[in-house]
């Protein structure tokens, strides 16, 4: 392309920007483009989800290790990485659920967490950002708040009065949801394991599926084909060792298979300032035209 364009992606814990989204981020990265990932949190109330990293050495220095682990997925997948500095929220489990931790990114005042997004922004000047859906893609209150920072600073970003300490103004062009568990694809890979012979490992997910519960698929404007950057998303995920069991569910479908079922990864253009026709294949449809014109 005549432009190298820039996008950034908004994600709540370390491993995050590696499960959602990241052989586009991959694809966009060999197509000459610049990519930064955002991590608000990190990741410091994560449990230890693989039983081979499950040592007291470990343990005692998880937030090092997930600031290394974090490192080498950045480096595999080709993209810019930013720390916003908050501190993991945990996920509250009970009934009632206990309260959040003082301080923690889920209770830091809204404009303080802005603030620091939309230096980031300033700074690197992308011209798409992605990020969570209302929902957060799942219930945890850094997910949550993810999304709230990330709408707050997409509008701030481009104002010369808000946030004035925070760098010159620069307003995106394109606002995206990423939606990844969807409940169509599950199916799919479900029924494809079985016609095969093999285990699959969705079929309680799929009985637990509330039935009113509308699928995340619906709301997708925009299909990526990034079938091509499955193994690099793949080998992303398995840097985040104490998070990510190379044994586990999510290794279930051979990458042949997804990419003969679905070889997408899928967003919701929410927000966007250039003309553009949707369904999309291409998260910057319109701005390379926008960007050119200036």
């Amino acid at each position: 392309m005549a432009e190298k364009l820039r996008l950034m992606t908004v994600h709540a814990h370390p491993d995050d920007e590696s499960s959602k989204g990241a052989a586009t981020t991959a694809k966009y990265v060999a197509d000459g483009h610049e990519v930064m990932v955002v991590t608000c949190t990190g990741g410091e109330a994560g449990s230890i989800l693989n039983p081979a990293m499950d040592r007291p050495e470990v343990l005692a220095n998880l937030t090092e290790v997930r600031r290394e682990e974090m490192a080498r997925a950045a480096e595999i997948l080709g993209v810019r990485h930013r720390w916003l500095g908050f501190v993991d929220s945990g996920l509250p489990e009970g009934d009632p659920p206990p309260p959040l931790p003082e301080g923690c990114f889920a209770l830091v005042p809204l404009e303080t967490s802005t603030r620091e997004l939309v230096k980031a922004i300033r700074e690197f000047r992308p011209h798409v950002v992605i990020t969570y859906d209302e929902n957060g893609g799942y219930p945890h209150p850094d997910h949550i708040r993810c999304h709230e920072v990330s709408m707050a600073a997409f509008d701030a970003a481009g104002d010369p009065e808000l946030h004035a300490d925070a760098g010159d103004p620069w307003q995106p062009l394109k606002l995206y949801y990423s939606h990844g568990f969807s409940r169509k694809r599950m199916q799919l890979f479900h029924d494809a394991l079985l016609e095969r012979g093999m285990e699959s490992p969705y079929g309680e997910w799929l009985e637990r599926w509330d039935s009113d519960r509308p699928d995340p698929d619906e709301r997708v404007t925009t299909r990526v084909e990034c079938g091509a950057y499955f193994g690099v998303r793949d080998e992303a995920l398995k840097a985040h060792a104490t998070q990510i069991d190379p044994n586990s569910r999510w290794f279930a479908v051979p990458a042949d298979l997804q990419r003969e079922i679905w070889p997408t990864e899928d967003y919701e253009l929410v927000r966007s300032l250039v003309d553009t026709t949707l369904p999309e294949d291409d998260l910057f449809a319109g701005v390379e035209e926008k960007v050119c014109a200036v």
